[in-house]
């Protein structure tokens, strides 16, 4: 990686996390805002998290051509104003139209920024350098969200609306400084890049038949759907639900458990990327399968079991520990593995398509797990058990459809920003990625 690409990762990192410590100073207190300090009720506040994630299936769809056309850049800062705006706004918002339509803004926004963000730090990373930086930004995005988390639980007061509504001013003007600091942003153009990202927009208008057809991006997608649904889609639904009706869980404790997933993310982080930047990918992603299905047995005896109350919120923060273990290990694999199975040209919308699996993951998986949670608790812990080790078989699955460099980015024995170009169906055999010449002239289908 050259001083040029690693001054530019080092800033698209400073300003994610910046946004993220934005992120946490409303995250938390949304659904308080939006039921009691504006006093519009559960109802309201549920069609507004459910507009965040309609917002952001509306637009990702789109975003990947936009990246791929114009550029990560371009497409990143009017993300951050949009965002900005939609947040500054839902600070204001006093009934329900004004509160709705600030969510769509800010909800498609934040979407955008994913697959633009994780583009630019593909074009500013190689091969050898991609893992790390991926687990660099996970790690920084978790901090910046719990720091702002335990900032804002210090400055909101449910009788001060005016607190809240500084909070969202906060989150507004980290947004501006993200779009700021990516403008001071020189991207590298890497020759391989320059020579295969079109200037006529050839390469997106057959982007979604050239994505269907590369059968290792769609198990990619499958597999992240699952992950998503089974981890993320849970937290503030089915898990929490679960916690409180099944293990006599108090609400407060929910706090400590999601503090306990962080600190683990952000105190494991590298010493799990030592461990796994060396390892196959599809090695990692079982493993990490295997701990959440240990994770949701844990569950289980929180609120199945017959121990005293302190054992069973042992056991329910404990499930949120382990799956701070498996986010960490996951940080490093899976992202840089999208980037590495997308053709140069279509880097975007690889993202934007895995992103979309992710939201889709998230809308479904509250809209499933939570009614399991809070009364069927046997079938849910059972389910969700299942789905995990579902995890490891879709991981191993995954692993015959890659190259050898593909899975472990390690054996690559020159660092190169091109591991195997993917390409729709009818293509010839995987490119090497220490062959960079023959990368960027002959570009080869990869994992069919």
């Amino acid at each position: 990686m050259t001083r040029e690409m690693g001054a530019a990762l080092r800033r698209i990192q400073l300003g994610s996390a910046l946004s993220a410590f934005g992120l946490g100073f409303t995250v938390p207190y949304l659904y308080v805002y939006v039921a009691q300090v504006r006093d519009l009720g559960a109802g309201t506040a549920g069609v507004v998290l459910a507009a965040f994630a309609m917002a952001a299936l509306a637009v990702l769809p789109f975003t990947g051509r936009a990246i791929d056309r114009r550029g990560p850049l371009p497409v990143l800062v009017v993300a951050s104003v949009l965002a900005s705006v939609g947040a500054a706004a839902l600070g204001f918002a006093s009934s329900v139209p004004t509160a709705v339509l600030s969510a769509v803004v800010l909800g498609a926004g934040t979407a955008v920024m994913q697959p633009a963000l994780a583009t630019m730090l593909v074009w500013c990373s190689s091969t050898a350098t991609r893992t790390r930086a991926f687990a660099t930004q996970f790690f920084l995005q978790n901090l910046g969200l719990g720091l702002g988390g335990l900032v804002g639980g210090q400055l909101v007061d449910v009788s001060r609306p005016a607190s809240f509504t500084m909070l969202f001013l906060i989150e507004a003007v980290m947004f501006v400084v993200l779009g700021v600091v990516v403008t001071t942003v020189r991207m590298p153009r890497p020759a391989s890049l320059g020579g295969t990202r079109p200037s006529d927009g050839s390469a997106a208008k057959g982007g979604l038949r050239a994505l269907l057809s590369h059968r290792a991006m769609v198990q990619l997608c499958v597999l992240g759907f699952v992950l998503f649904f089974a981890c993320y889609g849970q937290f503030e639904s089915g898990l929490a639900a679960y916690g409180t009706e099944a293990a006599g869980i108090e609400p407060a404790t929910l706090g400590f458990a999601l503090a306990a997933n962080t600190a683990v993310i952000v105190v494991a982080q590298f010493v799990v990327l030592r461990l796994v930047e060396r390892r196959r990918r599809s090695r990692v992603i079982a493993l990490v399968g295997l701990i959440w299905a240990f994770a949701w047995i844990v569950a289980g005896y929180a609120g199945l079991g017959h121990g005293s109350q302190t054992m069973a919120t042992a056991a329910f923060i404990s499930t949120y520990a382990l799956f701070g273990l498996g986010e960490a290990m996951l940080s490093p694999t899976v992202a840089p593995l999208v980037a590495d199975l997308a053709p140069e040209s279509m880097v975007g919308q690889y993202n934007s398509a895995f992103a979309l699996c992710k939201q889709l993951a998230l809308a479904v998986g509250p809209a499933v797990g939570g009614p399991m949670g809070a009364s069927l608790h046997g079938p849910y812990i059972v389910t969700f058990v299942l789905f995990s080790l579902g995890i490891t078989w879709l991981a191993l699955r995954l692993g015959r459809r890659l190259t050898p460099v593909q899975d472990q980015p390690s054996l690559a024995a020159v660092p190169s920003r091109v591991v195997a170009v993917s390409l729709p169906e009818g293509a010839d055999g995987p490119v090497p990625a220490g062959n960079t010449a023959s990368a960027a002239s002959a570009p080869a289908s990869a994992g069919h």
